[in-house]
């Protein structure tokens, strides 16, 4: 793996891996555990490279409206399926305000479809 620039695929299965590892843990913990705010954080972080590297050419983000959720969240959709994924997990829009600008939310909010 490149460590500066890792592919769409890596960045993918990485971003999958830790919502899940994310999700087992605030289950076991409780979501207010350090592991579980590390995960969180870490799965952050790497959505917004993700978004930096790829968006809008690969990935863009898409208010989601049909999930069920205690806020309003983004997902990451692909443009295609990447190592069998469709998307990148989500984003909840506070966050994605407090790490992302104005300008970059839209311009990563522009599919190239």
């Amino acid at each position: 793996m490149e460590l500066l620039s890792p592919s769409i695929e890596e960045l993918v299965q990485e971003i999958v891996a830790v919502n899940k590892a994310w999700k087992v843990a605030s289950e076991a913990f409780n979501s207010h555990s350090g592991l579980a705010q590390s995960l969180r954080d870490l799965k952050t972080r790497l959505q917004v490279r993700l978004l930096y590297c790829y968006a809008p050419k690969l990935v863009c983000l898409v208010e989601d409206r049909d999930t069920e959720s205690d806020e309003p969240l983004y997902g990451l959709k692909l443009n295609y399926p990447i190592a069998g994924f469709r998307d990148a997990a989500h984003l909840p829009i506070r966050v994605a305000q407090e790490v992302l600008s104005p300008t970059e939310i839209e311009k990563f909010s522009q599919s190239s479809l």
